[in-house]
């Protein structure tokens, strides 16, 4: 029978099931992102729903939003995980336009970089 120190998800537990190392779990932590019980003797316990939660946040960050960013987005998942709410509509359109300008700028180093290359002398 679990003591209510056995309760929940290990870290390791936790890492195993999403994938996610140790290290960056306690970052989440660190961050806000996720909210760890601790037992009687300091360790951390993690629900069934840190699992889901774990995997939202790789998926946002992972999209290469910012930990503020997905400090901002996670309370507006709807349906289970399934739906965003439209409270992240603009994070999400501010941030395609971002990445999208730094595809543009990566475009035009390639092209200077081809240019270049035809101008070796072999």
């Amino acid at each position: 029978m679990s003591g209510p120190d056995d309760d929940g998800l290990s870290i390791g537990e936790l890492s195993r099931q999403t994938g996610s190392s140790v290290r960056s779990l306690r970052h989440y932590e660190l961050n806000g992102l996720l909210d760890a019980a601790r037992t009687s003797a300091g360790h951390r316990r993690f629900t069934t729903d840190d699992v889901e939660t774990v995997r939202r946040i790789r998926m946002l960050l992972d999209g290469g939003l910012p930990l503020v960013i997905v400090e901002k987005v996670l309370p507006c998942f709807t349906d289970q995980g399934a739906r965003l709410d439209t409270c992240v509509a603009d994070y999400l359109r501010d941030h395609l336009r971002t990445v999208q300008e730094r595809i543009a700028h990566l475009d035009q180093q390639r092209e200077t970089i081809a240019r270049l290359q035809h101008l070796v002398v072999a």
